[in-house]
């Protein structure tokens, strides 16, 4: 994460809307010989009473499968929106360029999950990105051969993650004057970065 206190971002609830947002994470597991290991796969987020979880699966023959079943904890990143942005757009003198970002970094203890676990977690997967594409009818397993879904179950695992550490970056040019900051939303026109620059709070 950014060592700037002013871009980090602690809110528990906005990070976790920004996981909802941009589920695809990046696990990054230590294996047996100290090597890291890393595998993009979207992620669950939610919380139960004032814990936060994550929940994923990987193919057996994933690395990082490898490493998760060998250690118990990991880190999780997610990228939300992000652009370069010029030195040119804030209309003053002596800057640089920079990146301005959104992020979020879990880490936690992992266990494995049990059959009717994975199952839970492969079902509300499926539900939760089949209801962002309404009005076509949301796809269930039980479109699938009879024993097609209980046979490809047998090729991954399914992992729990109780984040022990959620962090955040929030880097929208917070450090810069309003009117430099709204040079650079018109620049940026209609990237996803220049709306979140929009929201800020002076």
């Amino acid at each position: 994460m950014d060592p700037s206190k002013l871009f980090q971002e602690t809110d528990i609830t906005v990070l976790i809307n920004r996981i909802k947002s941009y589920p695809l994470g990046l696990v990054v597991a230590v294996d047996d010989r100290g090597k890291p290991q890393v595998a993009h796969v979207p992620v669950l987020v939610e919380m139960q009473e004032d814990e936060v979880f994550l929940s994923f699966h990987l193919t057996r023959h994933n690395s990082v499968c490898d490493a998760l079943l060998k250690s118990d904890n990991c880190l999780c990143i997610f990228t939300g929106p992000n652009a370069y942005i010029s030195p040119d757009w804030y209309g003053v003198p002596n800057q640089v360029p920079t990146w301005n970002y959104l992020s979020v970094e879990c880490a936690g203890d992992v266990s494995r999950l049990d059959t009717d676990g994975l199952v839970k977690q492969l079902d509300g997967l499926s539900e939760f990105f089949e209801t962002q594409l309404l009005p076509k009818p949301i796809w269930t397993r039980t479109k699938m051969k009879d024993g097609k879904f209980e046979a490809m179950l047998g090729a991954i695992t399914g992992f729990k993650m109780r984040v022990t550490n959620l962090q955040g970056t929030t880097k929208l040019n917070q450090n810069k004057s309003p009117d430099a900051r709204n040079k650079v939303i018109a620049a940026l026109k209609d990237n996803k970065v220049a709306a979140a620059m929009g929201n800020l709070e002076d």
